[in-house]
């Protein structure tokens, strides 16, 4: 199981105080919150792609890049890699050179977008948001696996003896997983290619969740990548921590209530009964994440957003502390009682090894 957290990168007013910290502000603490979560040994650290306001989560390649150079061992990914605004020929570039430069240390999370104007912003239409992913990750896919790739499609112009460079890190281009808060064709896209899917999970009750990862596990099943309790998962989550669950309630509920998100909806009670947003002691959020295998199986991604809503980096810190104090915990409780077959999530150096492993068969 790989655990970790990711960010949005919203620029959010601190309700408490009524400081909004500048654009600066908050590229310098996704740094400090990506350090802080390879000292605490999380897994995984991802940031989100935005190119709107009130969010400084655009060019996440130059952030992990950045990222990269100041963290020795901890999965730099991202959440998510707009991959229906963004050529892939870009993609396929950047995140190969980003695999090179960070030894490995990548992988993707493809998603649609689902603010409208920033399609048109890169001569997309919302519209077409599906058709788009779909279309982008296909040529994408052969970019990183055909050296040569002539290829026509319907949203951008062909390509004719195109090669991609640099070519992925020893052969093997980074993991993706396809993330989708809603949408099942994104489930289905996932299953055919055999990657991974990662639901989002954090607005959705766990009925959604479950249908949704279980359409995935099925159909990736069924294009014959292995038993759908082997397919590869990931969830998103949100807690807010405190050493008891009403000092943590009294502190957080101001910035619930005012978050951009959810905030002026439902309250604080009805949304953490609701969805996976866990809020009180470090043993609640303990429980409360383990049984999210109660509805997705076992699973090999959990990432937990810690940073949204104006929280000012201290407390972001502060949580990331409790985090790291329930770590070995959290590490035995999924492993307890997980099937010898179920896979661990892939790894730069799993993959390389497996792709050995498959050209010795068919040499």
């Amino acid at each position: 199981m790989q655990i970790g957290v990711f960010t949005v990168g919203d620029v959010t007013t601190d309700p408490t105080t009524g400081r909004t910290p500048t654009e600066h502000e908050r590229i310098k603490a996704t740094v400090a919150i990506a350090r802080k979560a390879e000292e605490i040994g999380l897994d995984v650290f991802a940031t989100g792609e935005h190119h709107n306001p009130p969010f400084i989560a655009s060019a996440p390649t130059t952030t992990l890049a950045y990222v990269g150079a100041q963290t020795e061992r901890i999965i730099l990914s991202t959440a998510t890699t707009l991959i229906t605004t963004t050529d892939p020929v870009l993609i396929a570039e950047d995140y190969a050179k980003l695999q090179h430069l960070t030894d490995g240390r990548v992988d993707l999370m493809m998603g649609r977008g689902n603010t409208g104007p920033v399609y048109p912003w890169f001569g997309k239409d919302i519209r077409h948001g599906l058709d788009l992913a779909v279309e982008n990750y296909a040529l994408l896919h052969r970019l990183w696996r055909e050296d040569v790739v002539n290829w026509e499609g319907r949203f951008r112009t062909p390509l004719q003896g195109f090669t991609s460079t640099p070519r992925p890190l020893d052969g093997v281009p980074p993991f993706v997983w396809h993330g989708s808060i809603r949408s099942p064709e994104i489930a289905e896209q996932a299953a055919y290619y055999g990657d991974g899917f990662f639901h989002n999970h954090i607005f959705w009750p766990a009925s959604h969740t479950r249908a949704m990862v279980d359409l995935y596990r099925r159909r990736f099943e069924h294009y014959g990548h292995g038993p759908a309790d082997t397919a590869i998962v990931g969830l998103g989550g949100q807690f807010f921590m405190r050493r008891n669950s009403q000092e943590a309630r009294e502190e957080f509920r101001p910035y619930f209530d005012n978050a951009p998100v959810y905030g002026h909806g439902p309250s604080l009670e009805d949304f953490t009964e609701q969805t996976p947003l866990t809020v009180g002691s470090p043993q609640q959020v303990l429980e409360r994440t383990l049984s999210f295998r109660d509805y997705a199986g076992d699973y090999q991604r959990q990432l937990f957003l810690v940073d949204h809503a104006g929280l000012p980096l201290k407390t972001v810190l502060e949580q990331l502390d409790l985090l790291g104090e329930i770590l070995p915990e959290l590490r035995a409780g999924f492993a307890e009682g997980r099937p010898a077959h179920v896979p661990d999530a892939p790894t730069h150096a799993s993959l390389v090894a497996a792709a050995r492993e498959q050209e010795a068969v068919t040499a």
